[in-house]
């Protein structure tokens, strides 16, 4: 009874052993007395116990890992590198998979070779460069070390999904001279822009005095136009006020002086309401008088000449 048992519970370890699970994302390499046999995909598979041993276990999700490194450019400054590195196995196909399970011996030498590979390909790319052309380089040097890994990595079993520089950094003595330049560069188009700004201002305020200028004389103009067009008016009328005035005094057998000795005594008592308290010198004698009639009259005679010319 006890080796019937012994043999029952050997039975059902036998029959347990002989099934295997293998987890979601990951691929079980089988060996068969060191050989390679086949692959297991995930989720239940059966296996002959004791003599099919799994081996390895490769995961087929994405990997990273971060790495720095150092390049030299062409005009040999040195310049310091932050990437972050994501890649996974290229796919689960059973060659795939056997390339990846034996092409190194562990997963710290394919590090390693991996590594050493993008820096090796990233200092070659940087060595054709100068220092000034690095930083606007960045998508450049990620896609040259892609085409350049790929075939590599293929063969490897593996397929590099994305490469990020998240830091490019100088000697300390560049980054200084670099941040000096890029403060000139900043106070020059500042000094450009206020200039600009200022001959904008000043231009703007020159041409607003300028048309100010103009529309002030061509307003005087205008004005000093209209004054002689209402001057010449008056004078005018004047004239025909008194071509009138004498031709009717002389319909009524009046002497026409009288008329320019009414102006005269007019004109002396304007300057007397308008004179605003100013002295005014007047020739009031009777030959004074009669010097100032007989100039007018003669004013008068010589316009009365001309009309019938």
């Amino acid at each position: 009874m006890p080796i019937f048992l012994i043999i029952t519970v050997l039975i059902i370890f036998f029959i347990i052993s002989c099934f295997v699970t293998v987890q979601q994302g990951t691929i079980s390499v089988v060996t068969m007395f060191g050989k390679y046999k086949r692959i297991m995909h995930p989720g239940l598979n059966f296996r002959i116990p004791f003599i099919e041993m799994i081996n390895k276990k490769v995961s087929i999700q994405n990997r990273s890992f971060e790495i720095e490194f150092q390049a030299i450019t062409q005009d040999q400054a040195n310049v310091y590198f932050k990437a972050m590195l994501v890649y996974s196995v290229l796919n689960a196909e059973e060659e795939t998979i056997k390339n990846v399970a034996f092409k190194f011996v562990d997963e710290r030498s394919f590090s390693q070779a991996l590594i050493r590979t993008i820096e090796g390909s990233v200092r070659g790319f940087v060595a054709t460069k100068k220092q000034a052309e690095i930083l606007l380089l960045r998508r450049e040097i990620v896609d040259d070390v892609k085409d350049s890994l790929d075939n590599t990595l293929e063969s490897w079993g593996f397929h590099l999904i994305d490469l990020q520089l998240n830091d490019i950094t100088f000697d300390e003595e560049i980054t200084s001279s670099m941040a000096k330049v890029v403060a000139s560069n900043n106070l020059k188009a500042a000094a450009e822009n206020e200039g600009q700004a200022l001959l904008i201002t000043k231009t703007k305020a020159a041409e607003a005095e300028g048309n100010a200028i103009k529309i002030s004389a061509q307003a005087e103009r205008e004005a000093a136009q209209l004054k002689g067009q209402g001057i010449a008016l008056f004078r005018e009328e004047v004239a025909k006020g008194m071509s009138e005035a004498a031709e009717k005094m002389r319909e009524a057998n009046l002497d026409t002086s009288l008329i320019l000795f009414s102006m005269w005594t007019e004109s002396v008592r304007e300057f007397a309401e308008k004179g605003k308290g100013n002295t005014i010198f007047l020739d009031g004698s009777t030959e004074g008088m009669d010097k100032t009639l007989k100039q007018l009259m003669a004013i008068e005679q010589l316009k009365l000449t001309k009309d019938k010319k």
